[in-house]
């Protein structure tokens, strides 16, 4: 974890979460703890290499840290929250994408043991010196850019392995197996993603999902801790923050633009999950340069 956690530093320039130069590896340093930060986090493990943080789904809370990693199977609204970092110590997190045809093939090969299915779409589990070890390969790789492009996908791959054959492969074999109730709920948030903007019904997802109306709500609430319409109610409102941060979006056009009618409606709903009115909200997180990424 030192070695890892002294190529993160590296490759960090400040604060933030940063891209790389090798696809779907991002890299996270925090110098002081945060507040916390709803984001939408896509599928992906996350290892911590120094510090620690805490991650809400709904009213449950997951702590992780250096002896543990996160892993999230489907795009979940999560919040999160650094609560171990300083100056001297910074937070300092790898994020790995997870891919579904690579979890696929690899079972596909090597047929993973029996056991059971994960429900949550978040996981915790600890972290072995296999796993750090090709997390800490894989950033190495930003030192040599000239090999990462045969190399990552090697390395990749062995990350994804070792997800599978670790206590939380339960939850990860669901992600590359295309009939899983994962695979169905996860069908069901991108079409709530692709039209979050309109109202639907759940007998409309449901058929999307490939679910009986009963089914879809009970396996989506056992994945995301939430309804199919709260879900959505969670995309809304996280993206009319982001038109506003990002696209200089008033609270009133924002509101309309993600499918609110009523503006007081949108306040109200607002302020029940940022805790502040969004034009409030929205100038403090501007004069503060708070993230809006998952960090």
């Amino acid at each position: 974890m030192k070695h890892l956690a002294s190529l993160i530093s590296r490759h960090t320039p400040g604060d933030g979460m940063f891209d790389t130069a090798v696809p779907g590896m991002a890299l996270i340093r925090q110098g002081q703890p945060t507040e916390r930060i709803p984001v939408l986090h896509q599928p992906a493990v996350c290892i911590i290499a120094q510090g620690a943080k805490v991650v809400m789904l709904g009213d449950e809370t997951y702590r992780y840290d250096a002896d543990s990693h996160l892993v999230v199977s489907v795009d979940l609204p999560l919040t999160g929250q650094v609560t171990e970092a300083s100056p001297e110590r910074p937070y300092l997190c790898l994020r790995i994408d997870l891919e579904p045809a690579l979890l696929m093939a690899l079972m596909t090969e090597r047929p993973p043991p029996p056991g059971s299915e994960g429900s949550r779409g978040v996981h915790l589990s600890r972290t072995t010196p296999e796993l750090a070890g090709a997390g800490a390969r894989m950033v190495q790789l930003l030192d040599a850019p000239e090999h990462a492009e045969t190399l990552a996908p090697m390395i990749r791959r062995e990350i994804h392995y070792w997800l599978l054959t670790g206590d939380q492969a339960g939850v990860v074999r669901q992600i590359g197996a295309p009939d899983s109730r994962l695979s169905h709920v996860a069908r069901a948030i991108a079409w709530i993603r692709d039209n979050y903007d309109r109202p639907f019904s759940i007998a409309s997802v449901a058929r999307e999902a490939g679910m009986s109306p009963s089914a879809l709500h009970q396996h989506f609430k056992a994945v995301t801790a939430m309804s199919p319409l709260q879900y959505q109610k969670q995309i809304r409102l996280q993206e009319a923050r982001r038109l506003m941060l990002s696209e200089a979006c008033d609270a009133q056009g924002a509101g309309f633009q993600v499918g609110y009618d009523s503006p007081s409606q949108f306040s109200r709903e607002y302020v029940r999950l940022f805790g502040t009115p969004p034009g409030r909200d929205a100038a403090r997180l501007r004069s503060a340069g708070m993230p809006t990424a998952a960090v």
